[in-house]
């Protein structure tokens, strides 16, 4: 059947904006008519030309993850003062400026009007919400506390969102560090080590293996300058092909845990992560087995979604979960399935897994802004040996020349 566009008006004298699927325009303005609203205007979705652009403006119309935090602060609070829930979902879609946003909202709105719930209508959008949000909603529908749910669901993105951008962050200096000597040195690969060499071929000096090797990468970015840009495109392009392979994703996620420095602060990110996740799915209500197979979507890492899957597994069999958090100390800390054990003996495991997820949130975060004050002298030592290196291969040579004169 034909898709069709259409924007209709509510009783209240709200506007809408839909996409369906109809025989015809009068089947739509039908159908539409009998849900209580009226089709302003319709048009067919093409095929070709607007499903492209319809894509375009999807990738360019992006949701941030700050506006997914706010969607559910808002909406929680506004349930919370006693507005229903379709009109809660008109507000917030008068209020974003997010133009794709806007529109999912809509469709949340015309979805909860024919009787869906919220959590079926937001399954229709599993790019936009995720199924942490969509599992915490349902949970809390069938609690009937919707707007506890959300705002634990609001506090437990909103932590996750801060501990990614403290992460990341800690990360920006080395980053600009390591780009501007790798910027300098083909500089100085392209225009200082020529005349060098030029000096050095009119005087027969010999050569120590050092030096050729610097000049050997000269001469190759020099004279192949096109080739050698396009040879990193490939292969930046063929490592992230790879990185995007289970094989390449694994091999990524073993390099980072042994990682120095780095290592602890995943591990610990990722503790904090789990924990917190945890929390927030079982004090919403939702079974410890799939509060664990929610958790492993949240988590990104592959050896920690293996734990998790593997708790599952225990969970299922009647058995407790402590005991595989303990064995995989190498990736949980023990503090961790230490805790957990307490929860499951006393029955408080979501304030269990909540005091562990502040306690590596703090760690995390107090790691982050000591970052740069461990990372430096490492920087120095590599820096030192680099502009060591090219200072040895350049001079060594000049007084093999200063000896023939």
């Amino acid at each position: 059947m034909p898709k069709f566009n259409f924007k209709a008006v509510k009783p209240s004298g709200e506007t809408y904006e839909g996409s369906r699927e109809s025989a015809d325009k009068f089947s739509l303005y039908k159908e539409v008519k009998n849900e209580g609203d009226t089709v302003v205007s319709a048009f067919e979705e093409k095929i070709g030309r607007n499903r492209l652009l319809s894509r375009a403006r999807s990738l360019l119309g992006r949701i941030t993850m700050r506006e997914k935090i706010i969607f559910a602060k808002n909406l929680g609070a506004m349930l919370k003062a006693g507005l229903s829930l379709s009109r809660s979902l008109s507000i917030i879609e008068r209020q974003t400026r997010n133009k794709r946003l806007k529109n999912v909202t809509a469709s949340l709105s015309s979805d909860v009007s024919r009787g869906k719930t919220l959590s079926e209508a937001m399954k229709e959008h599993p790019d936009v919400f995720s199924n942490l949000l969509i599992s915490m909603v349902g949970a809390g529908e069938e609690s009937g506390s919707l707007s506890e749910s959300l705002a634990i669901v609001s506090v437990q993105m909103d932590n996750s969102y801060k501990l990614q951008k403290k992460v990341k962050g800690a990360m920006i200096y080395p980053a600009i560090i390591m780009t501007v000597m790798l910027i300098i040195g083909i500089l100085m690969l392209i225009y200082v080590v020529p005349g060098l060499t030029n000096t050095f071929k009119e005087v027969k000096a010999e050569l120590p293996l050092s030096t050729r090797s610097v000049i050997f990468a000269s001469d190759l970015i020099k004279d192949n300058a096109i080739y050698v840009f396009l040879g990193i495109i490939l292969i930046a392009g063929f490592l992230y092909s790879w990185t995007r392979t289970d094989k390449g994703r694994k091999s990524l996620d073993f390099l980072i845990l042994k990682m120095p420095i780095i290592s602890t602060i995943i591990k610990e990110t990722n503790s904090a992560r789990t924990t917190r996740t945890l929390s927030s799915l079982l004090s919403a209500g939702v079974p410890v087995a799939q509060a664990l197979n929610i958790t492993g979507d949240v988590i990104q890492n592959h050896y920690y979604k293996k734990v998790l899957k593997e708790s599952q597994s225990s969970v299922e069999k009647g058995e407790n979960i402590s005991s595989v958090f303990i064995k995989n100390s190498r990736l949980y800390p023990i503090f961790v399935g230490e805790m957990i054990n307490v929860g499951e003996e006393t029955g408080n495991m979501s304030n269990m897994l909540m005091e562990v997820a502040l306690f590596y949130e703090n760690e995390v975060s107090q790691k982050t802004k000591d970052m740069s004050t461990i990372i430096e002298p490492f920087l120095m030592v590599f820096i030192g040996a680099v502009v060591g290196f090219f200072a040895i291969s350049m001079i060594t040579p000049m007084y093999s020349v200063m000896n023939n004169i």
